[in-house]
């Protein structure tokens, strides 16, 4: 929605940008959780508790449901996650609209390298417009790597893991529309940056919770549909 101090020609002057979510967004379930509860390794459930309630940040989280699985099930592991796993209705059909409208696509995900790229793989997003976790097999539990860490303005004190409003802050909102799809406690901080805030799950409780505006979507179709409805606005 425009401002009361910003012309329709400023704002269509500004790209759109979109920041979307992996787990449970354009995945239908939560391939971290799916696996840790496939596996059921013993104390899985209170450390799942202790990120939603945050009580712990989800770098510390993420990082301790891992180390509760062994390395040698590497194969396993992965083989599960890619298989498990649904891409949403729509997506391609989204990504699609945004090569036409010159909408940059990020994808800004809580989610490990090794089952992102593989379902990722048959879609035409470059590498570079990726953002993920990192994973190391090489000891005896599984580790996790930060490779996108918090800049110096996030409020959580490098707790994010990957720190989706670090990559926000990088398109200004003098240049750029942003918009985030999301569904879950990784995506709270970025809504609160986004213009456009496309939400389901836990993501819509809590914009509910913060006064925040939001849409809600089931699908992609539902995301698509706003964003051609916008356009219309616009033109």
């Amino acid at each position: 929605m425009m401002s009361n101090s910003e012309t329709a020609s400023e704002h269509t002057r500004r790209r759109k940008v979109i920041f979307c979510d992996f787990d449970g967004t354009i995945t239908e379930n939560d391939n971290i959780i799916a696996i840790v509860k496939h596996f059921n390794p013993l104390g899985w459930e209170s450390i799942v508790d202790d990120i939603v309630s945050q009580r712990i940040t989800i770098k510390d989280g993420v990082g301790k449901l891992f180390r509760l699985l062994p390395a040698s099930q590497r194969e396993e592991v992965i083989a599960y996650a890619i298989g498990n796993a649904r891409i949403r209705n729509g997506f391609a059909e989204l990504l699609e609209y945004c090569k036409l409208q010159d909408i940059e696509f990020l994808v800004t995900s809580g989610g490990i390298d090794f089952f992102v790229y593989p379902l990722l793989a048959p879609f035409d997003i470059s590498v570079s417009h990726i953002y993920c976790n990192g994973s190391d097999f090489s000891g005896d539990q599984i580790e996790i790597t930060w490779p996108n860490p918090c800049d110096e303005h996030c409020s959580n004190s490098n707790g994010c893991g990957m720190c989706k409003t670090t990559i926000i802050r990088r398109y200004p909102e003098e240049q750029y529309i942003r918009i985030l799809i999301g569904d879950s406690v990784t995506d709270f901080a970025g809504a609160k940056l986004a213009e456009i805030v496309y939400s389901r799950s836990y993501l819509t409780v809590k914009c509910k919770e913060l006064g925040l505006p939001y849409i809600e979507y089931e699908t992609f179709h539902h995301i698509l549909d706003d964003l051609k409805a916008r356009q219309s606005r616009e033109d």
